[in-house]
């Protein structure tokens, strides 16, 4: 590990260089173009972020869950390194190339499920739903799609439509994308009628308004995150998505899994609709695929993926052969070093801390996740009401110690937690200490 494992703090946070850069940033890249926390990085590695002052920091973001082998995992930087002087693109659809396809045969085998399978390569977890969103629709003859509240699939404009939270990512950008429907997701938390009746309620709810609003026959797929990401890491009553995915398989839907955050040994299985059995139809991914570099991926039923026309499919970048020797570096370290056992470790380190902060903050309303994929919601004390301003208190004493924390929550007030699976105990204690110490300082 060539970032030493340790925090050290020696400036402000940012400090004088990172607000340099960041004036320099606000002078030539776009504001829509935000930044949770303006420290600029020189190198990372294992748990730690160093910035541009000398400053290291830890890591619980694995930059949105896509560093999970670490920044500058060993095989992946060799796998990149040997790629690149190879060389750095053909386009896969003109002259292919062995990267493409081995990738391709490790989706298909690690994915849910043993029937016969096929993958296709993109860039980015947006352009992987809407390839599976095209998939589903041509396979079936069908057009309508539904989502769930909640949900967040990305910032194109199908993905948008079928992104529930208005701010920031939908807001004036519309029209979107017709023929998407929305219903309630199985959210214990906030179910009116507690978290024993979620699923059975929310599976009826389901059923009766997409049967009354859209029909069975005119539904091509249900998609859903099997632990929702950007809506506060809600993960649904359990029962709730085998239901839905067994009354999928009655009417002939194709149920897509998108599991772009999920996945890749994050929930401490391989992909987190395993830890309920389900095999979905269709499978997105991305993120934590390739250790960092631009890669994505839709892997399904043979003979769905094959449904498509030739040409149907594909991307000038799609795919990139750099890309994908990083994902079989990815994955390789994946395998090796048993991550998906990691992400559970971490899950037994971090849950009872969470816990026991609950119990000594009324202001933490839920603790949940699965595996290194944990959060906190935030409420008025003894009520369900959102509390947003505690959570930017919290995240903000947290950014000044030294941890970088992400927000997400429909309602801004979920604090997350998704250290790269290769981080040390020692540094996962001491980011525990230091969000305990926010808590009593912030709040």
């Amino acid at each position: 590990m060539t970032v030493p494992q340790h925090r050290l703090l020696k400036t402000e946070i940012p400090g004088p260089r990172s607000r340099d850069l960041q004036a320099r940033k606000l002078a030539a890249v776009s504001s829509g173009v935000g930044t949770t926390l303006p420290v600029y990085v020189t190198r990372a590695g294992g748990g730690i972020l160093e910035d541009v002052d000398g400053n290291r920091l830890i890591d619980f973001g694995s930059g949105i869950a896509v560093v999970s082998v670490g920044n500058a995992a060993p095989r992946v930087v060799s796998a990149v390194q040997e790629q690149v002087a190879d060389f750095t693109h053909t386009c896969f659809m003109v002259t292919p190339y062995e990267e493409y396809v081995a990738v391709a045969e490790q989706l298909n085998e690690l994915t849910p499920g043993t029937h016969e399978k096929r993958s296709a390569l993109f860039n980015s977890g947006a352009e992987a739903v809407e390839n599976a969103v095209k998939i589903a629709r041509h396979a079936t003859g069908r057009q309508a799609v539904v989502a769930f509240d909640h949900a967040y699939h990305g910032r194109t404009n199908l993905t948008m439509a079928l992104t529930a939270k208005n701010m920031p990512y939908k807001h004036r950008f519309g029209p979107f994308a017709t023929e998407i429907y929305r219903v309630p997701m199985a959210y214990p938390f906030r179910w009116p009628t507690g978290p024993e009746r979620c699923a059975e309620e929310a599976f009826d709810t389901f059923v009766s308004q997409v049967h009354t609003q859209v029909g069975e026959s005119n539904v091509a797929a249900v998609i859903v995150e099997p632990i929702q990401g950007e809506g506060g890491f809600i993960v649904p009553a359990p029962g709730f998505l085998r239901s839905v995915a067994s009354w999928c398989a009655e009417h002939g839907i194709v149920f897509i899994a998108d599991e772009i955050q999920s996945g890749f040994c994050r929930t401490g299985d391989w992909f987190a609709c395993e830890h309920e059995g389900v095999v979905p139809d269709l499978i997105t991914t991305a993120k934590g695929i390739a250790g960092g570099l631009p890669l994505a991926a839709v892997t399904g039923r043979a003979e769905l993926m094959d449904a498509v026309h030739g040409g149907g499919l594909g991307g000038t970048y799609g795919g990139n052969p750099v890309a994908c020797a990083a994902a079989l570096g990815a994955i390789e370290t994946m395998r090796a070093e048993r991550l998906e056992q990691r992400a559970r470790r971490i899950e037994a380190v971090m849950r009872p801390r969470l816990d026991a902060l609950a119990a000594k903050h009324d202001v933490i309303g839920d603790v949940r996740g699965r595996g290194a994929m944990l959060a906190v919601e935030l409420v008025e004390p003894g009520t369900l009401t959102p509390n947003p301003t505690a959570m930017a208190a919290v995240a903000a004493a947290c950014h000044q110690q030294g941890l970088v924390t992400l927000t997400a929550g429909t309602y801004g007030n979920v604090l997350r937690f998704l250290p790269p699976l290769v981080i040390g105990e020692d540094l996962l204690s001491e980011g525990l200490d230091i969000l305990e110490g926010a808590f009593a300082s912030a709040l």
